[in-house]
């Protein structure tokens, strides 16, 4: 099975070239384009990707305020925030409102191959170096509501960078169990991403980055 990919950017040159690399991997398929985040949340209920790769500076909506709405609406789907210049302050929004990873346009394309699988697995990939930037920057969740030991588990090994399946296969639950206690790890923590999850993993000393 393919990882569905949806591309969203406001430079058709930029989609084609995207598509172009992404489609010599049998692994991916770009299920479709759009040129806003307005386009891009109206396409989705009908293309269903597992993934979406975001520019950040759009035209109608932009990409912050896409990624805000579709953690909301459609959580089970990872966006990669994408753009051309690598700003903090652009990071910090992009993680706030909830993406997985943050990429540079001119990533190489074995990279940003590597970062879509990662998504689509559930991976989240800090390092140290991004992760000691976004602690300062992201806001602890307020009065968070209790984790199962179970769910607490999850959470750690996610942190960890492990990816739903390897999680599954460590405590010896279905891929599909993982997903309900993510789901579960989020809402209790008042957060829209893994990211943000495992953040707050590393700031409660769950786990250490190092």
């Amino acid at each position: 099975m393919s990882i569905r990919v949806l591309l969203v950017d406001d430079h058709a040159v930029v989609r084609q070239g995207l598509k172009m690399f992404l489609g010599l991997d049998p692994d991916l398929d770009v299920v479709g384009e759009a040129e806003n985040g307005e386009e891009a949340i109206r396409l989705i209920p009908d293309l269903n990707p597992e993934v979406v790769l975001m520019d950040l500076l759009m035209p109608v909506m932009d990409g912050i305020e896409a990624i805000t709405h579709i953690r909301q609406e459609f959580p089970n789907i990872e966006v990669i925030a994408l753009t051309s210049v690598l700003e903090d302050e652009a990071v910090m929004k992009a993680m706030r409102a909830g993406a997985i990873g943050y990429l540079l346009k001119d990533t190489q394309a074995e990279e940003l191959r590597r970062a879509i699988k990662a998504a689509a697995a559930g991976q989240v990939q800090l390092s140290p170096q991004a992760a000691a930037r976004l602690m300062r920057e992201v806001r602890a969740p307020d009065s968070p509501e209790k984790l199962t030991e179970r769910e607490t588990d999850v959470l750690r090994l996610l942190a960890l960078g492990q990816a739903n399946k390897e999680i599954a296969l460590e405590l010896s639950i279905g891929e599909k169990t993982v997903k309900t206690h993510v789901s579960s790890i989020l809402r209790k923590l008042n957060v829209p991403s893994r990211t943000q999850a495992a953040l707050h993993a590393v700031r409660i000393g769950l786990v250490s980055i190092e």
